[in-house]
Order: structure tokens, then sequence, then C-alpha cells
């Protein structure tokens, strides 16, 4: 199996952009860099994310629920949908209920 992808997070604007693999072992670095950039982001690009696993969505919502309003999530990786599902999380990452 490959190795995944190093993730990175960049603010650019009002938008928020994640590339590589949102995978456990990368969420505690990516947390440490994007929660201070968090605060007026109106989207989170995912465009660049190869996939994403439980921790990763955890981070992703919790981001959101910290940006203040609803940012629009924008992408689909490997993983996304089914996670959503199963944690009846909004299309905007946001519990569903």
């Amino acid at each position: 199996m490959p190795a995944a992808e190093a993730a990175s997070v960049a603010r650019e604007g009002a938008v928020l952009r994640f590339s590589g693999a949102l995978l456990r072992d990368a969420v505690a670095g990516l947390w440490k860099q994007a929660a201070p950039q968090v605060a007026g982001v109106e989207r989170i690009d995912l465009s660049g994310v190869s996939s994403v696993d439980s921790a990763g969505v955890a981070l992703l919502a919790e981001l959101g629920a910290r940006a203040g309003g609803t940012p629009v999530v924008e992408g689909a990786p490997e993983g996304l949908a089914e996670l959503r599902g199963a944690y009846r999380l909004a299309p905007s990452l946001a519990f569903s209920g």
C-alpha cells in the first residue's frame, strides 16, 4: 500500500484549503496550523484532499463549528460521504441530528 500523501492546510482569504490525506496521524499537526486561522472562514476546500478518515472528519467538523457561521465544504475526498452518513453530518459537516 503506498504511503498517504502528506496533509497540509493554508488560509487563502476566506478559504481554508486542505490537501493530502486527512488521516489520524496528520490531524494533530493540522489542528495546530488551522485552529488559529479558522475565524471568519467561509469555505473549506477539500478538492486537493485524497482521502479522509473519522479523525479527519472530526477535525473538519470542529473547524467548521469554530469558523462562525456555516462554511461551505467543497470537494468530496474518498471516505467523506460514508463518514458523513455514519455520523449524521450535514453537507457543511454540522451535526444534523
